[in-house]
C-alpha cells in the first residue's frame, strides 16, 4: 500500500526533511543523497542568482525546495521574502519562520497565523514553524496551513523531544501533517517522533555537527523509516507494575 507524505498537492516517499543552513555548499548534495531526502530547506539569502556561489547549483535534480522566511519579524516581511523566493525559482512551498525573540529564537505564533493567511491567499503552500500550542495549531489550520511544524526543542540545541506531550496533542487534533522541526539531536529521537505519529522529521544541526555528516544523514533516514513502520504496525501495549511471561508457563512437560 502507498504510504506517501502528502503536503498540499505534492507527494513524497521520504519523510526526512533536511535543513541545509549549516552545511557547506559542497557538502549539501552528499547529505541529501545519503539521507534519501526529497525536500530540502534553504534560506533565501543563500540563493545568489548570477553570483559566484548559488545553493541551487548544489541541489540534486528532483529535489523539492522549501525556502524559509528566516529574518522575517512580522507577517508582511514573511510575505515579501516568500515572493522573492518564488521569483528566484524556488517554487511556491514556503516554510514560514517569524522570529522576533533574539535570545531564544522562538517563533512568534501570532504573527505566523497572520502570515499563513497572507501567503495562502497569494498561492503559496504554507508550512508554519511554530511553538507547539494546540490553540495556535488549530488557528493555523483554519488560516490555510498545509502542515504544522512544531519545534521539539530550541533551534540548534540538539536536546530532543522536550515538547513531546504538546506535539502529541497537536497530532491528535489536526488532520494536517505534523512535521517535527528544530531541536532533534539523535536518530533515536527522530524515530520516537515518528512512532508518536509525526508525518516527518526535519533535521539540520544534528547532522551538520556530527563527525561524519554523510553517515549521520543515513542514520536519520533509517531511524525515520523504522519509526514510521513501527507507528503503522501499532506499538505493543505497556504493562505497569508487573511482568508477563513471553511463553506459556502451563502444561510444560505434562503433569
Amino acid at each position: 500500500m502507498s504510504d506517501d507524505l502528502i503536503i498540499g498537492n505534492k507527494r513524497f516517499k521520504s519523510r526526512f526533511i533536511l535543513g541545509s543552513g549549516k552545511f557547506s555548499l559542497e557538502m549539501t548534495e552528499k547529505v541529501i543523497r545519503n539521507g534519501g531526502v526529497e525536500i530540502a530547506t534553504l534560506a533565501v539569502r543563500r540563493v545568489n542568482k548570477g553570483g559566484r556561489e548559488n545553493i541551487l547549483d548544489y541541489m540534486p535534480e528532483g529535489i523539492t525546495l522549501l525556502p524559509n522566511t528566516s529574518g522575517a519579524r512580522n507577517a508582511e516581511e514573511a510575505l515579501t521574502i516568500a515572493r522573492l523566493a518564488r521569483e528566484l525559482g524556488c517554487g511556491d512551498m514556503i516554510k514560514i519562520e517569524i522570529v522576533r525573540d533574539t535570545r531564544y529564537l522562538l517563533p512568534d505564533n501570532e504573527e505566523t497565523i497572520k502570515a499563513i493567511g497572507l501567503l495562502a491567499d497569494d498561492g503559496f503552500t504554507a508550512l508554519p514553524y511554530m511553538m507547539p500550542d494546540l490553540t495556535a495549531a488549530r488557528k493555523m489550520e483554519k488560516a490555510g496551513a498545509a502542515a504544522i511544524m512544531p519545534l521539539a526543542a530550541p533551534i540548534g540545541s540538539n536536546r530532543g523531544l522536550l515538547t513531546k506531550d504538546f506535539i502529541s496533542m497537536i497530532i491528535g487534533e489536526t488532520d494536517l501533517p505534523v512535521i517535527v522541526d528544530a531541536g532533534i539531536g539523535r536518530p533515536s529521537q527522530a524515530c520516537e517522533a515518528m512512532e508518536m505519529g509525526c508525518a516527518a522529521v526535519m533535521a539540520n544541526t544534528a547532522v551538520a555537527t556530527a563527525s561524519d555528516v554523510g553517515a549521520m544523514a543515513s542514520a536519520f533516514r533509517m531511524a525515520i523509516e523504522a519509526g514510521r513502520t513501527a507507528y503503522l504496525a501499532g506499538l505493543g501495549r505497556v504493562l505497569s507494575g508487573r511482568g508477563e511471561a513471553s511463553s506459556p508457563l502451563t502444561g510444560f512437560l505434562g503433569e
